[in-house]
């Protein structure tokens, strides 16, 4: 069962992209929107919810580490390479040994500029189920376990590298995925971000919806400003946002009390409700 400090870490969600570029303990390079780090981790807790408004790659250095999403759970171990997209999610630590890994944010806009660059020696891609997944595991060989071997001798150095350099190594891992063979799914959404400037709001809110995000939070996941993201989303669900998340939240818990080994707390939690007395009532009068 989750202790109280847990339970704590689920309801009160971190932005952690924003967590990480704003601590100046992080051995981290910024470029604009784009943030490089070597992450060791500091959490102490065995679970904590965390959500970010930008996808970003995760390269395991050594421990282990476990993520679960609306779409799935994911672990990963030394050696092995994560893709995230935006959203929310719950991470699980692993004390048995130190966590540490390179995690690089990157914004839709600078992955749509390089899909463009190279789009006349792309194959069509099949999105397939890709779309849908919170996580894509990276298939690594050799070329790709070099690339992050150079990326850590960055973090090693003294001198801070060069912003276009940093910029050049980005687009050379996603170009290595785009125009390889090992990554068709990973592939496939970075071309499927052409079609539109902004994330597909219903992918947005039907994977996060069972998160205590804020309204504000929800917004900046779709990359859109709070009056904006109102407006798209009366359009597409023809109701408010506070509405929707209600009924849909009610209707995640419903489906969960049939479950035997969840108690109400942990119903509460899971479907992202601020504490039992907001979910008792809202769940009586529904």
């Amino acid at each position: 069962m989750r202790n109280i400090q847990t339970e704590r870490s689920m309801t009160n969600m971190m932005n952690m992209y924003d967590a990480i570029r704003d601590n100046l303990h992080f051995n981290k390079f910024t470029v604009g929107e784009l943030l490089f780090v070597e992450y060791k981790c500091p959490i102490e807790q065995e679970a904590a919810g965390v959500w970010t408004p930008m996808d970003y790659f995760v390269h395991v250095l050594s421990g282990r580490k476990t993520w679960r999403t609306t779409g799935g759970t994911w672990t990963a171990e030394k050696g092995q390479t994560l893709f995230f997209k935006k959203g929310a999610g719950v991470l699980y630590q692993d004390f048995k040994e130190d966590f540490c890994v390179l995690v690089f944010f990157v914004s839709d806009s600078f992955i749509r500029d390089v899909v463009r660059e190279v789009a006349g020696q792309l194959s069509v891609r099949q999105e397939g189920g890709a779309l849908h997944k919170g996580a894509i595991l990276v298939n690594g060989d050799v070329t790709l376990e070099a690339y992050f071997q150079s990326m850590l001798a960055y973090f090693t150095g003294t001198a801070k590298p060069a912003e276009t350099l940093l910029t050049l190594k980005l687009k050379e891992l996603i170009v290595s995925i785009l125009l390889g063979r090992n990554n068709p799914e990973l592939a496939a959404y970075f071309q499927s971000l052409l079609k539109s400037d902004a994330p597909v709001l219903p992918q947005i809110m039907e994977a996060n919806f069972c998160y205590n995000l804020a309204l504000e939070e929800f917004a900046k996941l779709s990359h859109r400003s709070l009056s904006t993201f109102k407006r798209d989303f009366r359009k597409y669900y023809n109701q408010s946002p506070g509405k929707w998340l209600l009924q849909k939240r009610l209707e995640y818990s419903a489906v969960l009390l049939k479950n035997p080994a969840l108690n109400v707390s942990q119903v509460t939690l899971d479907c992202g409700f601020e504490d039992l007395s907001h979910f008792s009532r809202a769940f009586k009068k529904k």
